[in-house]
């Protein structure tokens, strides 16, 4: 079955679909999304590369266009006409994949780090050489690439990679360094998130440690630790 080619998305129309399937995975009651839904998960402070300031207008035609595509679905159940994307049906693409693209939609190009740690809530990849297997199907779509790895920028030790549903990306925007006023959220917002996981786990390695001792403590069994310990007391 031959597939329709995609057309050339807008930067809002592709924030569109990126919005409905972050909010699909993550506050599924609430999907399908509303009209106010839709444009406040397009306009959000964070997550977001660029932050955008679209208006109900701009969105409601950004979704009359992608309905066109195929990519949106409607729902009139309720008092308001309810949307979601049809994205995985059309590109036909694994749900990793898919991830992967929706990230980069919402956020811009990254590098397979910044990719691993900010899909995680679409899909938790094992090591970035997993992520890396999906990109290059992504690249090396037989219909058409839908991602490609960028020339590395100058200073930086990692290449990043971009979506294509938007056409080529600017290369020579794309390889002018960030500034931290652009990105900053993003990068505050990994070494949060990096910091809250470390506690977690610390936490849960206390907690782990503590029900050992107890279980040890009730079945009568001398720890290790505290064998050597003991015996350098006698």
């Amino acid at each position: 079955m031959t597939m329709t080619p995609l057309p050339v998305l807008s930067l809002l129309e592709t924030r569109v679909l990126g919005v409905l399937y972050e909010k699909q995975h993550t506050v599924p009651d609430t999907y399908p999304l509303s009209l106010n839904a839709l444009v406040a998960g397009c306009n959000q402070k964070t997550s977001r590369h660029p932050v955008l300031e679209a208006s109900e207008a701009e969105v409601l035609a950004a979704l009359d266009s992608l309905r066109h595509a195929s990519l949106i679905v409607e729902s009139s159940g309720g008092r308001v006409t309810r949307y979601g994307h049809n994205i995985d049906r059309v590109l036909r693409l694994p749900a990793q994949a898919i991830a992967l693209l929706v990230t980069l939609m919402l956020r811009g190009p990254q590098t397979l780090g910044e990719l691993r740690i900010n899909s995680e809530r679409l899909h938790k990849f094992a090591d970035t050489s997993a992520l890396e297997g999906f990109l290059e199907d992504l690249a090396e779509r037989p219909e058409g690439a839908l991602a490609m790895e960028l020339p590395r920028q100058p200073g930086a030790r990692e290449n990043r990679w971009a979506h294509l549903l938007s056409g080529p990306p600017d290369i020579e925007a794309a390889m002018a360094p960030v500034s931290h006023g652009d990105r900053g959220d993003v990068g505050l917002g990994e070494i949060a998130a990096l910091k809250a996981r470390i506690v977690s786990l610390e936490t849960q390695v206390a907690t782990l440690q503590r029900q050992v001792s107890t279980l040890y403590g009730e079945l009568g069994i001398v720890a290790a630790g505290d064998e050597q310990d003991s015996g350098s007391r006698t």
